[in-house]
């Protein structure tokens, strides 16, 4: 009882909480990047997520998982994170919410996405933020989110009616949600 207790609650738990619980053992990398894939799938709503890559997140997991199991993790061993969509990633198409680079495939990671993927994270996706990054609402992407068809601004989870903030809202409403225990975001211009 005490183990679904755990794996049921996973997105309450704060990242320093979540690194604990996965060092310890009572829950495993693959098992919490399952968790927030759920979770993701239920709330595309919000808009948060412009894509996914769930053979790729889950790899990950295992690796992170493998290192648990014989002492070599890094500090976020097996801690799913999701990079604002500015950041370049090998696994997963990078638009910067622009439909003039859609399908853009990276040959290497950005330098945050890969020092986070050396400490151990995983990869739960990209996150919707304005176009190149330029707003301050998260209103003007150009690319559909995970879940719809046309460009979908993000939704605030507390307030519907609201914007999620920008350019980093992507960032700001998966977090908020506890669709991902954190996220990577970028101040561009005072947002």
């Amino acid at each position: 009882a005490q183990g679904d207790r755990v794996m049921s609650e996973l997105h309450q738990l704060s990242l320093t909480e979540l690194a604990r619980q996965l060092r310890d053992k009572k829950v495993s990398a693959v098992e919490a990047a399952r968790h927030f894939m759920g979770r993701m799938a239920t709330h595309q709503d919000l808009g948060a997520f412009l894509a996914v890559n769930e053979e790729a997140t889950l790899a990950q997991a295992r690796a992170a998982d493998a290192a648990l199991a014989t002492g070599s993790a890094g500090l976020l061993a097996g801690v799913p994170l999701a990079h604002k969509d500015i950041f370049v990633t090998k696994d997963f198409p990078t638009t910067a919410g622009s439909k003039m680079l859609a399908g853009y495939r990276s040959p290497f990671d950005a330098t945050v996405v890969r020092r986070l993927a050396e400490a151990g994270a995983v990869t739960l996706g990209k996150l919707s933020c304005d176009e190149f990054a330029m707003g301050s609402a998260n209103e003007s992407v150009a690319v559909p989110a995970v879940g719809h068809s046309t460009p979908t601004p993000v939704r605030n989870p507390w307030d519907r009616e609201r914007v999620a903030g920008g350019s980093s809202g992507g960032s700001a409403a998966a977090v908020a949600a506890r669709l991902a225990p954190a996220a990577t975001g970028t101040d561009t211009g005072g947002s």
